[in-house]
């Protein structure tokens, strides 16, 4: 796993491209191998480096600081607009920023604790994580501050005691909050950034406590609900602070994975060519072969290697119980397609 908890097979061709410095790829069923951005070379089962400084240097230096501007707005707008001004908690040092602002003198504000609380820990990351991804991760933060001091602040808006545009509706203050912060951070972590500094912090330190990235982040918010509802005398809060934070994460689910992921589908037979011909000639899509020899019954198999989309999943089944009733079947989500030098889009 690489950045956020996401799978850096999944990510790779995203990766690449904003020019992070260093990748490593798990090259496993699927190639990943790009012509474009590095030499092209066979799959293996063993994890690649693939250095971009050394391979192209001006795309490692190719930062995208304009798009990474509109996503922490994005995240200003919907934590300013929605979640701080009912009293709501954001997940990670995002939240624990609105707390420390609620509790602390009002020149002390949110974006300051923003500030002083993720750049650190984003330094902290640095090493391991590369250096454009930790200042990608630092300009990002600091528009997110910025934008978060100018809405507050600034501008003519009033946020001090309730949502400009959903009032003192909790839940709706709660959902589209979580929405537009999570489209935020979704669109940072898709394109290789973090908009929150608990993130790297996950990856570092999940793996020695023998936690996932997800659980380590779930744990952190858990004890920071807990937190700000003992502090704050109140449980109402925290609570529906809950569904902000279910909705910030389904929605960076959909802005990284796609609503329609594809779905790879590994057929353990020992028809292949019935199956590979039915699958082919049904869905219009080729397959890869691999053979194979089954440890049980000491027989040889064949690996049948397909990638449909999520509405043929029920039809691939279908086809393949006609031709092989014995036949095993693994299906697992694919957020990208690499195929060559180009890269699919699968929602």
């Amino acid at each position: 796993r690489f950045v956020n908890g996401k799978t850096v097979l999944t990510r790779a061709s995203v990766l690449i491209k904003e020019g992070l410095r260093t990748i490593y790829v798990l090259s496993m069923d699927v190639c990943p191998c790009c012509t474009v951005y590095y030499r092209q070379t066979a799959c293996q089962p063993v994890t690649t480096e693939v250095d971009l400084e050394k391979e192209h240097p001006s795309q490692a230096l190719a930062l995208p600081f304009f798009d990474a501007a509109d996503r922490g707005i994005i995240n200003a707008i919907g934590v300013t607009l929605f979640i701080a001004p009912v009293q709501l908690y954001d997940s990670g040092i995002s939240g624990t920023s609105i707390l420390l602002s609620q509790l602390t003198p009002d020149y002390l504000s949110l974006s300051f604790f923003l500030i002083l609380l993720n750049i650190p820990l984003l330094l902290f990351g640095f090493k391991r994580q590369g250096a454009v991804f930790s200042i990608y991760a630092i300009f990002t933060v600091c528009v997110y501050s910025v934008a978060a001091w100018l809405i507050t602040d600034v501008l003519p808006i009033d946020v001090s005691i309730a949502s400009p545009l959903a009032g003192t509706d909790l839940f709706l203050c709660a959902l589209f909050g979580g929405i537009i912060s999570g489209v935020g951070s979704g669109l940072a972590i898709r394109y290789g950034g973090a908009m929150d500094g608990i993130e790297v912090v996950a990856v570092i330190f999940a793996k020695p406590l023998g936690l996932s990235v997800g659980t380590f982040v779930l744990i952190y918010n858990v004890l920071l609900y807990i937190i700000c509802g003992i502090v704050m005398g109140s449980w109402i809060l925290p609570l529906y602070s809950i569904v902000t934070y279910a909705a910030g994460s389904k929605t960076v689910d959909f802005i990284v994975d796609g609503l329609d992921s594809a779905k790879a589908a590994m057929i353990i037979t020992t028809h292949p060519d019935e199956i590979a011909r039915a699958v082919s000639e049904e869905f219009g899509t080729g397959l890869t072969i691999i053979d194979a020899h089954g440890f049980y019954s000491d027989t040889p198999k064949t690996v049948l290697y397909v990638v449909v989309n999520r509405f043929q999943t029920v039809k691939l089944k279908t086809l393949v119980k006609g031709v092989d009733a014995n036949a095993y079947m693994a299906i697992s989500p694919v957020a990208d397609l690499l195929h060559g030098s180009k890269e699919e889009e699968t929602a």
